[in-house]
């Protein structure tokens, strides 16, 4: 009778284990920078946020460092449902939408708070929605940065001194065509291929926010640093809209709440840490130059051209309206 008692008591654990063990929702999001980048150190916040708001119900597990594939294949896994979250850069989703373009086109900005409070604002949350036609539900933007140049070659204070610098720049066509533009010899190549790149010659120089080069050690084989902060960059949380859509409404509120969360306390983490990652770059020798609003505006006229001939790839109406907010934004 025991022997028997105790079996029907282990099976009825074993029961219940297995039921508490379903009862929690597991949420692998992928994304592709290292860990300590303050993006993911962001998400990490994200993580905790969502785990304690749930009482464990809703477990995070992140995927670093590109583990699930590049962007492309990560945001094609989120709208199958294979995978249920990932943060990538805005300029991919133009492969699926061409108005996400417009976000990272070249100076396209004054000033990094312009670009949030466009974000922020109704422009942002109407771009935001059109990702409801990818099979994703878009929860806000993370900061990537003001992207800015590095070479071995020359100081970069004017659009000449770009002349014949081989750069390696994201595989955007709006990023090759901007340093075509400036005179520059752009060459996409992977992102995990650039230090080695740099440090064997094949290219002069590449371009990215300080953040990442600090964060990748890009100064040890690079001589100069231009401020030029010609393209702003975000990184654009996304969940699977399926996914999504069979989840409880608090834990939907949850999710959109813990990453409006975690956006300001990313904005937090940029601001305490760029000026000692700039001084950290100073000190291994390279030579920062600080560009003065006139010199930037020089490249963005130079620039000009660009930005207009992506009107119609855009779209009129997704770009004129982007431009709007930007220039309303510049204005208040």
């Amino acid at each position: 009778m025991f022997k028997k008692s105790a079996i029907c008591l282990g099976v009825a654990l074993s029961v219940g284990l297995a039921f508490g063990a379903s009862a929690k929702t597991i949420i692998k999001l992928g994304h592709g920078t290292n860990e300590q980048f303050h993006m993911h150190r962001a998400i990490e916040h994200f993580k905790e946020l969502i785990e304690t708001g749930s009482k464990n119900e809703l477990e995070v597990q992140i995927f670093p460092n590109s583990q699930l594939g590049p962007d492309r294949e990560m945001i094609e896994s989120v709208q199958t449902g294979i995978l249920q979250m990932a943060v990538s850069p805005s300029a991919i989703f133009a492969g699926w939408d061409p108005a996400f373009a417009v976000i990272e086109l070249p100076y396209m900005y004054a000033s990094k708070q312009i670009a949030l409070d466009v974000m922020n604002g109704p422009a942002g949350k109407d771009m935001l929605n059109r990702l409801d036609n990818q099979g994703l539900v878009g929860l806000g933007y993370l900061e990537l940065g003001m992207r800015n140049i590095t070479n071995n070659v020359r100081p970069i204070e004017k659009p000449e001194d770009l002349k014949g610098v081989k750069l390696r720049t994201m595989q955007v066509p709006a990023h090759v065509d901007t340093f075509t533009a400036l005179g520059a010899n752009p060459t996409p190549m992977n992102f995990g291929e650039v230090y080695s790149a740099l440090q064997q010659g094949v290219i002069d120089g590449q371009e990215n926010p300080i953040a990442i080069i600090d964060s990748q050690r890009f100064y040890e084989v690079q001589s100069n640093l231009s401020l030029t902060g010609h393209v702003f960059t975000v990184y654009l949380p996304v969940v699977s809209k399926p996914f999504f859509d069979g989840l409880p409404a608090d834990q939907q509120q949850l999710i959109r709440d813990a990453m409006a969360k975690t956006a300001d306390y990313q904005q937090g983490l940029v601001n305490a840490e760029e000026s000692e990652q700039l001084k950290r770059i100073e000190a291994s020798g390279v030579k920062v130059m600080n560009l003065s609003p006139e010199q930037r505006a020089t490249f963005s006229e130079m620039t000009e051209g660009v930005r207009a001939q992506y009107r119609d790839t855009i779209g009129p109406d997704a770009y004129d309206a982007w431009v709007e907010a930007v220039a309303k934004a510049t204005a208040e």
